[in-house]
This record gives structure tokens, sequence and C-alpha cells, in this order.
């Protein structure tokens, strides 16, 4: 598919209008879950394990029940004869209650809840519940859980190994006996987070008469967890009410994992009768809500001397931490369908263990798996460009998926629907001015200066596929008669017009700040030929109220692919509707009108019009008018889907996404040879993520994006000791990149659309967080190229990086 420059597919689309979502965030009058009034609602305060592993041989909580202000306590016992163990997306025998029942399995793992008048009373009363604990050996790290003689966390299972799959695509066997070249490499991936400023937060609200649960939080979906929770609680799922405040103070995926403490709120609602409200502090987010997967990678590329590889193998240890919470394990098997990347290679062969140890429990993080998988395979690229002697911008040239072979479909069954790698990529080189660099470089070195020079790409997936989690049980298993296939990804949305000619759009979609409410303005006003001014959107999830399925909800940069299409649909379907209805007033048949410019017109410009307003007004207030079978009002409703969502097929192929985009990155590094600080001295980012619908909400996507992967590349890592300990409990520890640490950041865009969805448009939420840790590791590595230095590990901490430029040093004297 071409090239074409990013410029207005209509009137409004394409246009970068302002956010009118900003007035009320910036002036504090947006609305979160913890601004929502409630009558008589109590405050929940959790008990936390001190340990990261020990046996619970008792609770005494006599002393807390008799404090003030306390209503009611909830320990273990209660979640296990109350409740059900969630289900997991593995086959082992794994329980996994909203509280600890036999042992506790992680530092900051809930043990009991209080429940009071305040939050400061809840707290006071945890002080008095004594916790007898029979603390046992623990683990972390990943490797050595697997060892025989490594403590083992659940003794159902019998093992720390939670899922084990051996995937092989293509003959890799082949591939490496004909390599003329083999590169092998141990790689790290640190566990992180994305520290959303607004922490978890949940109210319950148990109606004894109805038996109805309502539960408001800022939970974005996936709604798969409503079932969910449902199971757990016993409850079917018409008696458990989601509601999602309109505002969410950011999420990144982390918020996906807050379904545990929704079941444990619901439950302490129902056991003590009154409403009841828990708002997480920083303290127990960094220690026990989410984070992404560390993981230790064995990797082995076989190539060709020309550069052209023939096929890889990937071994993968993943670190999830104490249980296998959903929708895990999808750090191993989110980015299937994309494991090749941008490149060609048809062979593949993959080990995966995903691992339990004493640490805090993973889930969805910005780029969820992708800068695991970029990292690793990026670097390979180096080292293989490095191996031939040849510059690593000329090895992924001679290895990227041509665009003419586009819609693509990978050996691990992804489908590709647009792209032109070499396009972007070279974009990338010239808006970097890639070879006035290394003419750069090569002046710096003979300074004796360390300056670096880092190129990555990815394939950038978006709206994940609901089926792509169930690889991790194998074929035999999935082809059983009992087993239900998945697949999936679905979005909604309500057009209507008022009676005066106005628009409402309604979606349940629940963004975190990714500026829905103007980009469906945009995209109703384009479709309507009207302003984005005279559209309102509401969107706000009720389970109750809004249509919706299990895929529903804001994760995977899904919305610009499936919710834009939605709207877009729906609006279609609402000008269908006015068309016909005008039609019918004039005696016309429909076909002989047009819509343009807010109304309907003859095509043969002769006539008279009718807009929008004037339908309106004669449809809700003299249904009479209406033609025969024509609903009295004006709206519709759209479910946009993707038939090529389908479930895995006996060969473990999936295509794990619906939309796929591209990144093309260059980077620049100088790192001080004494204090080992890294500067970015230029960053080039080249995106493709189909039409842009706004590209100053685009920028900044990618902003953040970039900001994520940075903090991981460079600062973030949630630290344990070898008992269990976390040791970056603060921000004094933990450290976030704040502006200061920004770098300018050169972005452009090639386009692409998509041809699988209603705009040609695609995902851009997660994007150069995927990238940021390949590009950053492979511009430090180049610095210190001269000291024989490689970046396998992340983050490159000051401290990290000087200990191994003096180990470099010390073994050259």
């Amino acid at each position: 598919m071409g090239t074409v420059v990013v410029g207005t597919s209509g009137r409004w689309v394409g246009r970068p209008l302002k956010r009118v979502e900003d007035p009320r965030l910036l002036t504090g009058t947006g609305t979160f879950v913890d601004d929502l009034p409630f009558q008589n609602v109590h405050h929940a305060g959790i008990l936390r394990s001190p340990h990261a592993h020990a046996r619970i041989l008792g609770i005494d909580a006599s002393a807390a029940l008799k404090a003030l202000g306390v209503v009611g306590v909830i320990t273990g016992a209660d979640a296990e004869a109350l409740t059900r163990p969630f289900s997991v997306g593995v086959s082992a025998p794994i329980k996994y209650y909203c509280l600890a029942v036999d042992k506790a399995r992680f530092v900051g793992e809930p043990v009991a809840l209080v429940v009071a008048r305040n939050r400061y009373l809840a707290e006071d009363a945890l002080d008095l519940i004594r916790v007898q604990y029979e603390p046992l050996p623990a683990v972390v790290d990943p490797e050595r859980a697997l060892e025989p003689d490594a403590p083992v966390l659940h003794e159902a299972v019998g093992s720390n190994l939670a899922c084990h799959r051996r995937l092989v695509y293509g003959d890799p066997e082949r591939a490496f006996k004909e390599a003329e070249v083999v590169i092998r490499e141990r790689f790290r991936f640190p566990k992180f987070g994305s520290t959303p400023i607004e922490t978890y937060g949940v109210v319950a609200r148990h109606d004894p008469v109805s038996g109805v649960l309502t539960v408001w939080s800022n939970f974005m979906g996936p709604f798969i967890m409503h079932p969910l929770v449902a199971r757990a609680l016993g409850l079917p799922e018409n008696r458990l009410r989601f509601i999602i405040p309109p505002d969410i103070g950011g999420s990144f995926g982390i918020k996906t994992s807050i379904f545990p403490y929704i079941a444990l709120i619901c439950l302490a609602a129902m056991k003590t009768g009154v409403p009841v409200k828990w708002i997480e502090d920083r303290r127990e987010h960094l220690l026990a809500s989410s984070s992404g997967t560390d993981r230790v990678t064995y990797r082995e590329l076989a190539a060709r001397k020309d550069g052209t590889i023939l096929g890889m193998r990937y071994r993968w240890y993943d670190n999830v931490g104490g249980y296998v919470r959903s929708p895990e394990p999808g750090c191993t098997f989110r980015p299937i369908g994309n494991w090749v990347g941008p490149y060609r290679f048809q062979d593949l062969d993959v080990e995966a263990s995903v691992v339990m140890t004493n640490k805090s429990l993973t889930g969805p993080n910005r780029g969820y798996a992708c800068g695991h998988l970029y990292f690793e395979t990026e670097r390979m690229m180096d080292l293989l460009a490095e191996r031939l002697g040849l510059d690593p911008a000329e090895v992924r040239r001679r290895n990227f998926i041509p665009p003419h072979e586009f819609p693509y479909r990978t050996p691990t069954g992804g489908l590709y629907d647009s792209g032109d790698y070499p396009a972007a990529f070279e974009k990338a080189l010239t808006l970097a001015r890639y070879d006035e660099l290394r003419r750069e470089q090569a002046r710096a070195r003979a300074e004796g200066r360390l300056f670096g020079i880092g190129l990555a790409v990815a394939v950038d997936p978006s709206v994940s596929n609901m089926g792509y989690d169930t690889v991790a049980l194998d074929p035999q298993f999935r082809s059983k008669p009992e087993y239900l296939p998945k697949s999936g990804a679905t979005e909604s949305a309500t057009v209507k017009v008022d009676p005066l000619g106005k628009v409402i759009a309604i979606l349940g979609t629940a963004p975190q700040g990714q500026g829905h409410q103007t980009i469906v303005a945009q995209i109703v006003a384009d479709e309507l030929g009207i302003s984005p001014d005279d559209v309102t959107v509401v969107d706000e999830m009720d389970t109750f109220t809004r249509i919706w399925g299990i895929s529903s909800g804001t994760y995977s940069s899904r919305f610009g692919s499936v919710g834009s299409s939605a709207v877009a649909l729906a609006a279609r379907k609402l000008k269908a509707r006015l068309i016909a209805y005008a039609a019918h007033l004039m005696d016309l048949p429909a076909e002989t009108f047009v819509f343009r410019d807010g109304q309907v017109s003859p095509a043969s410009g002769k006539g008279p019009s009718y807009s929008i307003k004037d339908l309106a007004g004669r449809a809700h207030w003299h249904t009479e008018s209406l033609p025969e079978g024509m609903e009295p009002g004006l709206q519709a409703t759209a479910v946009f889907g993707f038939p090529q969502a389908n479930a895995p097929d006996l060969q473990d192929r999936v295509n794990s996404s619906n939309t796929y985009g591209f990144i093309a990155e260059v980077m620049a590094v100088e790192v001080d040879p004494d204090t080992a600080a890294i500067r970015i001295l230029r960053y080039v980012t080249v995106h493709d993520a189909g039409t842009i619908i706004n590209p100053m909400i685009a920028e900044g996507q990618i902003y953040g994006g970039a900001l994520h992967g940075l903090g991981g590349a460079l600062y973030e890592e949630l630290m344990y000791d070898e008992e269990g300990q976390l040791l970056t409990g603060t921000f004094m520890d933990y450290l976030v990149p704040t502006a200061s640490e920004a770098p300018t950041i050169e972005i452009a865009h090639v386009v692409s659309p998509s041809p699988f969805t209603t705009l040609g448009a695609k995902g851009l939420g997660e994007s150069s967080s995927m990238t940021v840790p390949a590009v950053v590791a492979n511009a430090v590595s180049d610095a210190l190229a001269p000291l024989g230095v490689r970046i396998n590990e992340l983050p490159v901490t000051p401290t990290r990086l000087w200990a191994l430029m003096e180990n470099a040093r010390g073994a050259k004297r």
C-alpha cells in the first residue's frame, strides 16, 4: 500500500481539535469515583501480609470487631466460605480468592478487611487484628523457582510452573541447520507498572430486596471481568451492576486488574449490609496492585551471511507472581500474532514458561508484552548486524515484509491489515538525518566520547481478539466437547437526534483520558455534515443500561479501531434513515437523494431539501408522517466486530489482534564516562496508525507511550530482595520519569488505512511504550561498543550501567 501524508479525510476527521474534556478536568469539575456522593457509606481498610510466603495458622479479629465505628471484619475464612476462587486461564489447579485463605504468597497480599464509619477508624482497627503466621522460604527469580529444591507456592500444583507451551511454526530445525550465522543471547526485562495518577477505587452497595449488587469503580474493562466477579460471588450476572464514573485518572492497562478488589468490597457490602468504599493509597498501589511481568529470555537467531533471517527460537520465563490472575498468562500470549514483528521469516520455535514466585501479581501494562518482545528482537537485529559488519539499518531493510504483500498472514496466525514498513523506516532515518548522525558519531569517538545511535521498529497491535489467551491451553484440551471456544472483539454505539435537531452519541467505552468525547464528536460531525459543537457525547458505562459484550471497554488501544468504527456505522445507519424519511415525505425513491452538509437533497440538485432539524421536528412531533415500518424517533445503534477475530486453530495459530500499525524509531544518546548518565540527543519516531482522526490527541498518546517506555528502559523497577520484600515501595525509591526527564520528540506519520475498519483507523495508545526500551538499549549499546558493553538487561540505571562500564574497563586493564 502506498504512502500518504497525513491529511483530513473529511471536514472534521483529521483536524487537531482541542479536547472537549479538558475544561472540566483543568477546573477541577471532573467526576471521579472518589467524587461520587453516597449516603451512609462506610470505608474499608485492608490488612496485608508482611511476609512474602507464610502459612496462615489463625486470625483473631475479636478486638477489631469491638473497636469504635467498626461494623464488620472479613477474613480468608469468609472468602473461602462465601465466594469461589476466580477462574484462571491455565489448567493448573490454582485457587485464587479475593483474600489469602491458606497462605500468603506475596508481600502485600490482602489477608483481612475492616469496615468502619471512616477510613481512619478502619485503619486503627487493622492494628488490632492478630494474625498467626508460619513464615516459609520465598523465591522471587523465575528460573530459581523451577529448580527441584525451590519452595512451592501452591502444593496442589506441585511446582511453580503455572503453564508451559512449546509452539512451533514452520520448520525451525531446518532453518538453523541451513543457517550460515547463529546468534544467541540472554535478556532480562524488568517488572514495572504505570502508576496512574488515580489509584484503584471501588464502592459497593447491596440491595437485599432486589438482590442487586451495584459497584462503582474506575475499572475500564474488558468486561470479561464482570462474569468472573459474578461467578466468584455466586451471583447471576443480571444481579451484578457495574457503573463507571465519567472520568478515570489513567489506567494504561493496570486497572484491568482491579476486579479481585471489586469482589472483596462486594463481599464486605453483602456481609455488613452497608455501602462500602475503598480508595487505594499509593503505598498499596506500588505494593500490591499490578505490573507487567519480569521476564528472562534466551534467544537464538538463524541467518544467512547477507543478513536474511531464516528463523528464530524464543525461550521465555515469565514471572506472574503469587497467582495467575486473569487475563494472565496474556503476558506470554498477547502478541502471538505479531511474534515475528515486521520481518518476513516463517520458521519460529517458542518455548514459554509461566512461573509463579513470591512477588506481587502481574497483568496488562501499556504495550502488554510487546515491550519485552521488541527489546529482545531488536537487540538481536543489532547483534546480527554487528556479527556481519553491516549497518543495523541495512539488516532491517533486508528483512521487512514488502508493502505489496498486505494483508499479510504471519506464520503464527496474525493478519497484518496494511502497511508500508520500508517507507516509514526510511522516513524516520531521513528525519533523524541518520547518515549525518553516523558522521557525528565518528567525530565523537575520535574525541573519546561515548556517542551511540539506536534503531528500533515494531508492529503495533491493537484490538485484542478475546481468543488469544486460550493458546495457554493445548489443542487437545481445546478440542474437548465441553470446551467453549473464545474469540471476538466488538463495540457498540448509539447516535440519536433530539426534537430540535441536535445530536447525542452514547457509548460505554470507559475512557481514562484518551479524548473519546472529542473524537466521537468529530466522527459524528463528519458523517452528518454538522459541527462537533452540535454533538453531545455521553461515554459512561453502566452494565444495566448500555449495550456491551465481554470484550467491551478501553484497553488494547481498541477505541481508535473498533470504537470509532461503531460510531461511524451508527451515524451512517442514522443517515440512511434520514434519507428514507425525506424520500417518503417527497414521495420519491430513496436512491434519488443524497445526504450532504447536514441535509437531504435530490441528487439532481433540483427540488427542496430537508435539514436534520426539519426531519427531527417532524419525526418527533408528527409520528404519523413516518413511513410504514419505520420506528418513531430518530436514532440508530451499531455493533461493530471483526470477522477475522477467530479462535485459535489446532496449530496454535491465532490473529491475536485486529489491526496492526507500525513504528520506526531513531535515537542518539551520549553516555557520561564518569557518572554513566545517559543524555538523549535526538529522538525521532514515525508511526503508521492508519487514518489519524485527531493529530493532536495522537501526538499526546505517542508522547505518553514514549515516557512509559522510557521509565522501563532507564528508571522503573519493582525490585525485591531474596526474601521477597519490596525495595521500591515509594516514589523515593521507585523512580518515575517526570517532565524534566522528557526528551524532545520529533513525531511523524505514514498513513496506510486499514481495510478492516470503517474509517481506516488503527490503535495508537500504546505506541512507543513498545519500542523505547529497544531503541534505548540499542543506542546505549552502540555508545559503549568501544568498551565492549552490551545492554541485555533493563532498566539501564546509572548504577547498573556504571558497574558494567567499570567491569569492562577492568577487563581491559
